[in-house]
């Protein structure tokens, strides 16, 4: 099953939404753009629509070159970035608490006195 993250379901299931999505899940990780555009499910020339703009704003940071391919990571240091990880995890955290007491209602049983 691939089921959509809640931050996708939240935010849009817009192609910048995913890349974020997926850089926050992967975050210790870094990558080149084709393996974020791939692990994000988009369009390679989807990515370069916006990603001037991820490395501008210090989103991304470049890590290391192996071969041709630059390899990026999430910039954690950058404030923004750590608010957006701790808003999705409370937006997990919050859609979790929902589904559980959803799944007890569900499995109320009437007690007979």
């Amino acid at each position: 099953m691939n089921e959509k993250s809640v931050f996708v379901r939240f935010f849009g299931d817009y192609p910048i939404v995913k890349v974020l999505d997926f850089l926050i899940e992967n975050r210790i990780f870094d990558y080149s753009k084709s393996e974020i555009a791939k692990g994000a499910k988009i369009g390679w020339s989807t990515l370069h629509l916006f990603w001037d703009k991820l490395e501008e704003s210090k989103i991304v940071v470049p890590t290391r070159q192996i071969g041709r391919a630059k390899l990026f990571r999430l910039n954690t240091e950058n404030p923004s970035v750590r608010s957006l990880i701790n808003f999705g995890f409370n937006l997990a955290k919050q859609q979790a608490r929902i589904e559980a007491m959803k799944s007890l209602e569900q499995e109320k049983v009437p007690v007979s006195v």
